[in-house]
């Protein structure tokens, strides 16, 4: 089973600045993944031609199931407010994705704490820190009837914000006891492995460079387990023709 994880900023490839839903089809394909969750996913946006990228994605890889869930309606950058889960179709609308060729038994959405107001934060080789808004954060699980057996998947975005993101991961963990294991998680947790793991308290399963895309230099998305599952060998992070992050691929079994 080859699970996936890839922040695809909006479809957009940082070479030409403009989004190709062809050339997002033929990267999804590439990673040739059973299950796939995708972050920084636009639905019905100017910016990607009004495309729904989820669709787009899950009929290049042949998606049984799929789940697009909204963290902000609006405009990212522009008019926004944080998206409820009653948003109207074809209104714009960003968040993540689940997807996979395996039949999804039930769904859950996790909304997460976001940060009230303006924070400061320390950038890499800024001088000062600059005070940013968060955007509201979503996860989606998905319990999925896979070729052993039943078993969870869940899909994150986390905050860039270094000690909300930990507030974060460990709500989404603790929402998710008692759920169908094995539990994965996956996604951009704006986290070093070191860090997602003490604050998880999950297994890593993929090690492999991420970011930036053209040499990364950490690892910032993430593929964690907890119960009866293993990778079959080394991950991959393949450099695909857009984003500024690059995928992570795991081959898994069962223990």
């Amino acid at each position: 089973m080859r699970i996936a994880t890839f922040n695809i900023l909006h479809g957009r490839s940082p070479a030409d600045d403009r989004v190709d839903v062809d050339r997002l089809a033929s990267a999804v394909k590439t990673l040739d993944a059973d299950v796939l969750a995708l972050q920084e996913v636009d639905r019905d946006q100017p910016r990607s031609m009004n495309a729904d990228l989820t669709a787009v994605a899950a009929e290049a890889m042949g998606a049984v199931d799929s789940q697009f869930v909204a963290a902000l309606a609006g405009t990212p950058g522009g008019t926004w407010m944080a998206a409820t889960g009653d948003e109207q179709p074809g209104a714009a609308s960003y968040g993540i994705a689940l997807l996979s060729r395996y039949p999804v038994v039930s769904w859950r959405v996790v909304r997460l704490p976001t940060l009230p107001g303006r924070v400061p934060v320390w950038f890499r080789g800024a001088r000062r820190p600059v005070l940013v808004s968060e955007e509201p954060r979503v996860a989606v699980a998905g319990v999925l009837d896979g070729p052993h057996g039943q078993f969870t998947v869940t899909c994150t975005h986390l905050s860039f914000v270094p000690y909300w993101n930990s507030v974060q991961l460990r709500r989404l963990v603790r929402s998710l006891r008692g759920t169908r294991e094995p539990l994965v998680v996956l996604g951009d947790l704006n986290m070093e492995p070191r860090k997602a793991t003490l604050v998880s308290g999950m297994r890593p399963l993929a090690r492999a460079l991420t970011f930036p895309l053209e040499e990364p230099t950490r690892q910032l998305d993430h593929v964690l387990v907890r119960g009866g599952l293993a990778a079959t060998g080394p991950a991959e992070a393949p450099q695909l023709p857009l984003s500024d992050h690059r995928a992570l691929v795991v081959d898994v079994e069962p223990t």
